[in-house]
């Protein structure tokens, strides 16, 4: 562990307060002042990972290089502080008891009878610890999921008093985020369920040091003497974080609050730089007064919840800050499309996105729309299973094969040009058995994604278990559809693209996982581009 600091996050009040949020802002502020930061996040469900859980019920599931399957939270992290996490970043309670009960099953806990203390809390601190033993970070962050009063978050909170006695009060920093809501008739803030909130915190023995404080409106000094007083802490550490127009203001803010010096100040560490934050305020300046805009439609099958979609959507922002260019991003349901209506549903569109997914529901619309802006022209971009129904579409409408398919909706079908890998077959369990993490790709000379990305040879993450079929694949570029890029090892197709439309490119794998603020990822960058272009060709159409 060495000289590094620990800082934990927690949450009260409510969920979807935005801890991580705040704690990838308190980490970009660190970052900025020279310091060497990560962050990890806690949750204390009980599956192993979040690889297995519908979109429905906890949005995305982000996968890191190494291949780990996590909470959208990671996503945060990484677009924020611009570094890659690991399966060390993300923790479950339903991994913290896999490796319990594995250990006991071998007789390392030497026949004792196994215990929530000390064996489930010491195994959370071991994995606390764990980045720190690199030496590579000055500060961890770590946010603990859920919110305190939970039951399932008990454990953690009490590995977090452990660790606090243990490692010294320099030497760990709690902060826990509430909420301050406003009562209308009253026309009051309220800050009783803060106090309640930090009450729970204390009965279980953590005395928060820095309470930030969501709000609809700006906290007067005689609140957060309120608060302050009634919370036991500092006054100066009593952080007012009100709702931003953007997730992307939030470190502005923070900045603004000083929370990174009242942190600093805390683990007294000494660091008097000013936080460089030029490069993201040029950011915040392109992604906030646009010169343009386009409208893309996402089509989908979990758009009832758009988390769900969460990484795509912020690669957006991102490519539509470095186009200069405001991207309208608009959800269409894959059920709600058929032939009949896909004029009327993509009128008024530049771009369409067919999103990544699983299982049969909403196939034939994703299949309809894609046959919809290949004739017509209009830019495409297809990931993971949207390239899978574009491979599909091209076999059935230009190719003749009237029941190519792919085998995860027929596994008995005739033209199985989507096909399930041969080492994957005989696997019977669903978590963590894709093809999952960052994967070599090699890129065919002169094709469109070798101009998009400028090299020869590129690395991206994968989660899924479908490939394109190779015994179609010779077929498939006589007639047009390209294999753009191609993993080196095994052979399997990366990419495909047609030559004769202006954008049409489907990826296996998920690039949206891979951009960030300041490396916006290359292919929606070009993509948005595309649909500028779409949109001053229609306008000079109609002019």
């Amino acid at each position: 562990m060495g000289s590094t600091k620990y800082i934990f996050v927690t949450g009260g009040v409510t969920s979807s307060l935005g801890k991580g949020i705040i704690s990838a802002s308190l980490a970009k502020l660190l970052q900025a002042k020279g310091l060497r930061v990560t962050i990890q996040k806690f949750d204390p469900y009980i599956n192993v990972d979040p690889g297995t859980l519908n979109p429905y019920e906890h949005g995305e599931c982000y996968v890191t290089d190494d291949g780990a399957e996590t909470d959208l939270d990671l996503g945060h992290y990484e677009r924020f502080l611009n570094v890659k996490t690991s399966q060390s970043n993300n923790v479950t309670t339903g991994r913290i008891y896999h490796n319990v009960i594995s250990k006991e099953r071998k007789g390392e806990y030497l026949g004792k009878t196994i215990q929530v203390v000390p064996h489930i809390t010491d195994e959370i601190k071991s994995n606390f610890y764990k980045l720190g033993e690199s030496g590579n970070y000055d500060v961890i962050i770590t946010e603990i999921g859920g919110c305190v009063g939970d039951i399932e978050s008990l454990p953690f909170i009490e590995a977090m008093r452990q660790a606090r006695w243990e490692l010294g009060a320099t030497n760990v920093l709690s902060i826990h985020l509430t909420l301050i809501p406003y009562l209308k008739a009253a026309k009051e803030l309220k800050t009783k369920p803060t106090q309640h909130s930090v009450k729970q915190l204390l009965v279980a023995g953590v005395q928060p040091d820095i309470l930030v404080c969501r709000s609809e409106y700006p906290l007067p000094t005689d609140i957060r003497k309120k608060i302050a007083l009634f919370c036991n802490v500092q006054l100066n550490c009593v952080i007012e974080a009100l709702d931003a127009e953007t997730i992307y203001d939030v470190p502005i803010l923070m900045s603004k609050e000083k929370l990174a010096e009242r942190v600093l100040s805390k683990l007294k560490i000494t660091n008097n730089t000013k936080p460089d934050l030029n490069e993201w305020k040029a950011f915040l300046g392109r992604h906030k007064n646009p010169t343009n805009e386009v409208s893309i439609g996402l089509v989908g099958k979990y758009v009832e919840l758009p988390d769900a979609y969460k990484s795509i959507s912020e690669a957006f922002v991102h490519a539509g800050a470095e186009n200069e260019c405001k991207v309208h991003l608009g959800m269409i349901h894959a059920e709600s499309i058929t032939k009949e209506n896909c004029k009327e549903l993509f009128n008024d569109l530049d771009g369409i996105l067919v999103a990544p997914g699983f299982g049969e529901r909403g196939i034939q619309g994703k299949i309809d729309a894609i046959q919809y802006v290949r004739e017509h022209g209009i830019p495409f971009f297809g990931i993971c299973l949207g390239m899978q129904c574009a491979v599909v579409e091209f076999a059935r409408n230009v190719m003749g094969l009237k029941n190519a398919t792919s085998t995860e909706i027929d596994p008995k079908a005739k033209h199985p040009v989507i096909d399930l890998m041969e080492d994957q077959k005989k696997i019977t369990n669903m978590g963590g058995t894709m093809r999952l993490g960052a994967y070599d790709c090699e890129l065919a000379k002169g094709s469109k994604l070798q101009s998009v990305y400028g090299k020869g040879k590129i690395s991206e993450r994968h989660r899924h278990r479908y490939e394109l079929n190779n015994e179609y694949l010779k077929d498939m570029e006589k007639q047009g559809m390209i294999a753009a890029g191609v993993n080196p090892e095994s052979g399997l197709v990366e990419i495909i693209e047609l030559a004769d439309h202006p954008w049409f490119i489907g990826t296996q794998y998920h690039p949206e996982l891979k951009s960030t603020v300041l490396n916006p990822h290359p292919l929606f960058v070009k993509f948005v581009k595309a649909a500028l272009e779409q949109k001053k060709a229609e306008t000079q159409v109609l002019n």
